[in-house]
């Protein structure tokens, strides 16, 4: 059974991790914020009493369902409406910086060139742009192997897929982001 403190403590080394990952699939940072945020009432409210280690699964699987049924909604009010510019806040840029995860994190980059720093603001750019483009499916498994740096069988039981399933995503995935970024003259 996990303890108020680890589910705490659980949700705080997540919190970030999971708002990108929301970031990615619905482009909305208000949307993802709500998502996430949703995600984690229903962990510690249905799922509190589990061992600290069944945790992240849950967590991702609860994040995952919160995602699709914030998809299914929003697939519902286009057919309900005509014309959601009335209804779409203002906000919906995607200005989304990934470098902030990155400043601070490593004590090489402070003796770092400021043409060092703007090429690899301009990949990461780059890199998060080509993300957004993938196919949903694609985005997921990508972000959840690579980005959550979960197993295949982790992944598949989070998405709801065979490891096989999962395997494809992240095969496209990387198969597609590799051709745009070279396309663009950078090597992955």
């Amino acid at each position: 059974m996990a303890t108020e403190q680890e589910l705490s403590d659980f949700l705080k080394n997540v919190e970030k991790r999971a708002f990108k990952r929301s970031l990615y699939h619905v482009r909305n940072e208000e949307a993802a914020l709500d998502i996430v945020q949703d995600s984690m009432m229903k962990l510690a409210e249905h799922y509190g009493d589990k061992p600290a280690g069944e945790l992240p699964m849950l967590f991702q699987r609860i994040l995952s369902n919160c995602t699709l049924d914030w998809f299914r909604r929003q697939k519902t009010r286009n057919a309900l409406f005509s014309s959601l510019s009335d209804f779409e806040g203002a906000g919906d840029e995607g200005d989304f910086d990934l470098l902030e995860t990155f400043r601070g994190s490593d004590p090489s980059e402070q003796t770092e060139s400021a043409e060092d720093t703007t090429r690899r603001a301009q990949i990461l750019r780059a890199i998060e742009n080509e993300i957004q483009e993938l196919p949903a499916r694609q985005r997921e498994a990508f972000l959840m192997r690579y980005w959550e740096e979960m197993d295949v069988a982790e992944t598949a039981a989070a998405m709801g897929c065979s490891e096989g399933s999962v395997k494809t995503h992240c095969s496209r995935a990387v198969q597609a982001l590799g051709r745009a970024l070279k396309a663009k003259g950078l090597q992955p």
